[in-house]
């Protein structure tokens, strides 16, 4: 059984936030107007947050992008009342819409603030209607979104495999934003492989995880870049 995970290296990442607009459009993510983007209320699954070190004048800042990191050990999935976010034996801690009641637990225990609200009826107006990815559902407002490793990738992936009489191999299976990365700084494969290209990343001595002291255990893992070295920093 595979253990997904993804390695970001932050080196080559250009924070051109391309793998943002991939993932707002293979997940049918809504665009928030900016009075609701003023109160908060974004809706995009991936972000590229800034993250500090020092203090004035002795400051340094690098960009970090930051999906769900699908934990080992999720806070969220612990204090869900209706089981609506869980983990799967293949790691991806995943997020059953139509069990969500919206109670919004989930989202103050995540440290990383990797969930958002739904808090309208989407509506995707003229030809962004007929842009929707038929592999993914559409969300009712009131249930809280979040990244699932593009899962529904996985399940095609997984049934050509099954067609063609073989296993499942390294890059048969892609998220949207490890796809489209243009610098390819962004990597996805099984943690458990030894011989996998991310199970190799993550045994770099550059590699890090973020807060990695909450005791969270994140299958997102960077790769650090010059005077950083380390995941040290506060998000902003």
């Amino acid at each position: 059984m595979p253990r997904w995970g993804m390695i970001i290296d932050l080196a080559k990442c250009t924070a051109c936030q391309a793998c943002v607009v991939a993932c707002q459009t293979e997940n049918n993510i809504p665009c928030v107007e900016p009075e609701e983007a003023a109160l908060g209320r974004i809706l995009s699954w991936l972000s590229v947050l800034p993250e500090v070190r020092g203090e004035y004048p002795r400051v340094s800042m690098r960009l970090l992008p930051l999906p769900c990191l699908h934990c080992d050990s999720p806070p969220c999935i612990r204090v869900c009342p209706v089981q609506a976010t869980g983990i799967t034996p293949e790691g991806v801690v995943r997020q059953t819409f139509a069990r969500c009641i919206g109670c919004r637990y989930c989202t103050n225990a995540c440290p990383y603030t990797r969930r958002a609200f739904n808090w309208y009826r989407p509506e995707f107006p003229g030809e962004l209607e007929q842009a929707l990815n038929p592999d993914v559902s559409v969300r009712p407002k009131g249930v809280v979104e979040k990244c699932t490793l593009c899962h529904h990738r996985l399940i095609g992936a997984r049934e050509q495999a099954r067609k063609e009489g073989r296993r499942l191999a390294e890059g048969d299976y892609l998220p949207a934003c490890v796809e489209i990365c243009p610098a390819g700084a962004m990597y996805f494969g099984d943690l458990d492989d030894s011989s996998s290209t991310v199970a190799e990343l993550a045994r770099s001595p550059r590699a890090f995880r973020y807060l990695e002291e909450l005791g969270t255990e994140p299958k997102v893992i960077y790769l650090a870049e010059g005077e950083w070295g380390g995941g040290e920093g506060k998000q902003q």
